[in-house]
């Protein structure tokens, strides 16, 4: 590798497939090294119950262990894994994630549907030539099917739909058996889930329309070796394609001329999900990008580490929509760094770290709603908000630091979250408790030199200079209601004098 140049990866685990993307980055230029793909078939595993099958599981830990050799020697900083809807509907994810995370090396983070379409247009933005107008962009994956229209680099409408290659193929095909009337309700399911968008999709009139993912590049392979279409994706080519399907009778025979073995299980369910989308908006030509989630991703974890975190803009607008005391917010955010920078050698990341002030910054996004229990909706708030740039996993996080800012503390609710550093979670909430009671006045002060230590998993000490607390009764008052609170929680903060 080139003096300087840094690897970054990016790892889709897809519903169908799983996709890994290496990259260098040289002089604001990106070079694509290495490539890896494996059919785990993740939708395929949940059982009737949503949870993962053993066997799923199995076959997708096997898969990432291949991946963490790969990536061995890789800042964590630098790699970035998302989950999509196999692992959204989960139940036993959270057990999955842990496994997968050894296997890998790395942590995953899933990802709404909704973050997915961004991404997506994000990686597909990438590679497109030229400006023919605005733009329709259509994912079909295995479990979930994304519909982003943009102009240029700008999405105006972004949405995930629960449909996909692997679900349809499943529910519309099992067994692999293939007639007109099943290919007939596989459409019209589709169209069904279309339904509620059609008019607004219509309505913003894109002229460009590009399919992404492996389902839309198999279909334009086979359209084109199997003399069905010229260039592109057509409607014309579709119908055609439909009825070959159909007559072949089960998924073994679709022995279509550019269709890979491993493709043909899904293939019907696929090509039932786009004809629905191309009879719903009326569409007669798409052309097809290489760029896709997994591009997406790793233009994503670039501008992080490089440039500006999304993440970081997220929180400003959300400041400036629901008119948060941006000055009173920062103070918030300054005091409570301060603390964790004192406690980090506990164990802390930095990736928490961020976390924790942008937490500080929101934690008064519920007074939007009202002042009484605003810490109660200010969680609610950003629980199920979508916040671009922000995995499920981080918006948990999020919303817990803020429900939990003020008033009784309840640990129970962190053991519940969906994050799975509970331990730092909990710690970082305590630390966002001070840092609001050092700042309740919402003014401009001095404060005080301040020591803390971390003594124990449920106790604190915090150290302050005694003629501040002398000068200020008020917050030393708060100081010891602060820690009644953590009392009867089982917490101990013990406030000292310097």
């Amino acid at each position: 590798m080139p003096s300087g140049a840094e690897q970054f990866a990016a790892i889709d685990l897809g519903s169908n497939s799983f996709h890994m993307v290496v990259a260098r980055e040289e002089q604001n230029a990106l070079t694509v090294i290495d490539r890896e793909r494996d059919m785990v078939r993740l939708a395929a595993g949940l059982d009737e119950g949503n949870l993962l099958t053993p066997e799923a599981s199995e076959r997708a830990l096997a898969c990432l262990s291949r991946f963490g050799e790969r990536l061995r020697g890789l800042k964590a900083d630098n790699v970035r894994v998302v989950g999509t809807n196999a692992l959204r509907k989960a139940k036993n994810s959270r057990q999955f994630i842990a496994r997968a995370e050894k296997a890998l090396g790395f942590s995953i983070e899933i990802i709404s549907g909704v973050e997915e379409a961004r991404l997506v247009y994000l990686g597909a933005a990438q590679t497109l030539q030229g400006d023919r107008g605005r733009r329709l962009v259509i994912d079909i994956g295995g479990g979930s099917t994304e519909l982003i229209v943009a102009d240029r680099n700008e999405p105006v409408f972004l949405e995930s739909l629960y449909m996909g290659c692997v679900s349809s193929s499943e529910k519309f095909f099992p067994g692999g058996l293939i007639d007109s009337r099943r290919m007939k309700r596989a459409i019209l399911n589709a169209h069904l889930e279309l339904e509620p968008h059609i008019a607004t999709l219509r309505g913003l009139a894109a002229e460009d329309v590009i399919g992404t993912s492996g389902t839309a590049r198999a279909i334009n392979n086979v359209l084109h070796e199997n003399g069905l279409s010229e260039t592109g994706i057509t409607h014309k080519g579709l119908k055609k394609l439909v009825k070959l399907i159909v007559k072949a009778g089960r998924s073994e025979q679709l022995e279509f001329s550019g269709l890979s073995a491993e493709r043909r299980p899904v293939f019907a369910g696929g090509v039932a999900v786009m004809m629905a989308i191309f009879k719903a908006l009326d569409l007669e030509f798409m052309r097809v990008s290489e760029g896709s989630l997994r591009e997406g991703v790793l233009h994503d974890l670039i501008g992080r580490v490089l440039y500006e975190d999304r993440r970081a803009l997220t929180v400003l607008e959300m400041m400036k929509r629901h008119h948060i005391d941006m000055e009173h917010g920062n103070r918030v955010r300054e005091t409570t760094l301060m603390l964790f920078d004192q406690v980090s050698s506990t164990g802390l990341l930095e990736r928490e770290r961020r976390l924790l002030g942008w937490a500080a910054q929101l934690h008064e996004i519920g007074l939007m709603i009202a002042h009484n229990q605003h810490h109660r909706h200010g969680g609610y708030v950003l629980q199920y908000m979508d916040l671009p740039g922000f995995s499920r996993q981080e918006q948990g996080a999020l919303s817990i630091m803020v429900r939990l800012h003020r008033r009784k503390y309840h640990p129970e609710l962190i053991e519940e979250n969906v994050y799975v550093r509970s331990d730092a979670l909990g710690l970082m909430t305590r630390l966002l408790r001070l840092g609001v009671v050092f700042n309740r006045g919402r003014i401009p002060i001095q404060l005080p030199r301040i020591e803390i230590r971390v003594d124990s998993a449920q106790a604190m000490t915090i150290c302050i200079g005694q003629f501040w607390l002398d000068d200020h009764p008020l917050a030393a008052a708060d100081l010891e209601q602060e820690s009644g609170w953590l009392r009867s929680a089982g917490y101990a903060l013990r406030i000292a004098r310097l």
